[in-house]
């Protein structure tokens, strides 16, 4: 019998996140059954329990999917040769929010999956794996912008970086909820408290 090869594994798996993505988009976390996700899926609950074996652990992979991308467009919006100012970088970010934010997009899951970790240790780790590792970016960006000039020397990295991090849950929140923010709203609000140095632009 041929082995059957990592890419059809993978396309399997994903298969089954793409369900519970779509599952949990419109039913919840708590209110979707793995019933739901064998339904979606169209696979048996063997075959998806071969690459999950709880509810909790899918959870956990979705939070893996939906952040990393969004943490990979934070280091290419920091990293590049010109640093942006918080404007500009809150922009971009909120805008790559807003686009995978639809009515069965990943980031809606964001807040259930913060509700989740406050009851379950398991849905905890990669929760805060994913704001841990968010937040040691923007710690690094905190850091260029004290090379640059934008902020004093001496500034706290550690205090920027808590800071920064802190407008993406309220931008979601609000995005989702009341439906009346939008990335340019965040970018003039943060170009009206940190306008920068006079005379001085981040290089």
């Amino acid at each position: 019998m041929p082995r059957v090869s990592e890419e059809h594994l993978e396309r399997r798996r994903q298969q089954i996140l793409d369900a519970a993505q779509l599952c949990f988009a419109r039913k919840g976390f708590h209110e979707t059954s793995m019933q739901d996700v064998f339904a979606e899926s169209q696979m048996s609950a063997g075959a998806v329990y071969r690459y999950f074996t709880s509810k909790n652990e899918i959870i956990g992979a979705l939070v893996h999917r939906t952040m990393g991308p969004l943490r990979e467009r934070l280091a290419e919006i920091i990293r590049g040769e010109t640093l942006p100012p918080p404007s500009e970088v809150i922009r971009l970010l909120t805008s790559e929010i807003v686009k995978r934010s639809g009515p069965d997009g990943p980031l809606r899951l964001a807040p259930q999956a913060w509700a989740l970790a406050l009851v379950s240790d398991e849905a905890a780790v990669p929760v805060r794996n994913a704001i841990a590792s968010m937040r040691e970016l923007w710690f690094e960006y905190a850091d260029r912008l004290c090379e640059s000039g934008w902020l004093p020397p001496g500034t706290d990295s550690d205090v920027i970086a808590k800071t920064l991090i802190g407008l993406l849950p309220g931008f979601i929140l609000q995005h989702l909820l009341l439906g009346d923010v939008a990335p340019d709203d965040f970018a003039r609000g943060l170009e009206i408290m940190l306008p920068g140095p006079p005379h001085r632009h981040p290089g």
